[in-house]
């Protein structure tokens, strides 16, 4: 069963045609990777699962439920959560300052960073923070600053704020970029955990080979705008037009 069904989605930026009949289909509770080489159109097609943009043409329905001309805290609210490439925590506040805020909005629908001292004081809320940090294996890290923390550990922070919306679908967006080999394993390895643990889809944008097909039981893959094959990742690692597409070489 599909959780996230794209059909016929075109996208065009005045001379230029981003995406051009894009049909993806996303199977419930799956780690789904979308793949391409530069300019194939992956973040477009992204920001239009999300709200950001509008498709031209074409239609894009999570559970049943078209997000087109949604803002993004409505589709959030719908239970898909994103992940951007640039991790989007607040610097100036503790780990655990952070991850309250979405436990909070999560509760009551809307937050202020002048309510952090009143949102101390409100036990269910700093529970749930703490017990998702203890999730996220970041619990001894609950006073640091979030400005401080390595790239790895931002990512784990952010992903953990996403997880405790409990969204349906979870949107990566190159979750490892800029990160050293150790952190992105500890991504790769915190993923699956959350995959195995959580009645959770995953859909993941990267450019990491070795995250996608350490990860990904579905691959998409995009070239100048179009969908170029979907297949298992046994099958996609041989495949003539994805060698094309990436490496030039003759198919």
């Amino acid at each position: 069963m599909s959780i996230l069904e794209v059909k016929g989605v075109g996208k065009r930026f005045g001379g230029l045609q981003a995406l051009s009949d894009v049909n993806l289909s996303v199977r419930e509770n799956s780690v789904h990777a979308i793949i391409g080489p530069n300019g194939a159109g992956k973040s477009t097609l992204l920001n239009c699962l999300v709200g950001k943009l509008i498709p031209d043409t074409g239609s894009v329905m999570f559970d049943g439920q078209s997000v087109l001309g949604r803002a993004p805290y409505e589709i959030n609210q719908m239970g898909i959560s994103r992940v951007f490439q640039t991790p989007e925590i607040f610097g100036d506040l503790t780990v655990l300052e952070n991850m309250m805020i979405p436990c909070f909005a999560k509760r009551d629908g809307a937050f202020e960073l002048n309510a952090i001292p009143s949102m101390m004081g409100q036990k269910d809320i700093v529970e749930r923070a703490e017990h998702m940090l203890t999730e996220m294996n970041m619990a001894d890290k609950r006073h640091d600053h979030a400005a401080a923390l390595s790239r790895g550990d931002k990512r784990r922070l952010e992903i953990g704020m996403c997880l405790s919306q409990e969204p349906r679908l979870l949107l990566l967006d190159e979750p490892t970029a800029g990160m050293a080999r150790a952190d992105t394993n500890n991504t790769i390895d915190l993923l699956k955990d959350i995959h195995d643990s959580r009645d959770i889809t995953i859909a993941i944008i990267e450019h990491d080979m070795h995250v996608v097909f350490s990860l990904a039981q579905r691959i998409t893959v995009l070239a100048q705008g179009t969908p170029l094959v979907e297949d298992d990742p046994e099958n996609i690692r041989g495949n003539p037009k994805v060698r094309e597409a990436y490496l030039g070489e003759s198919a």
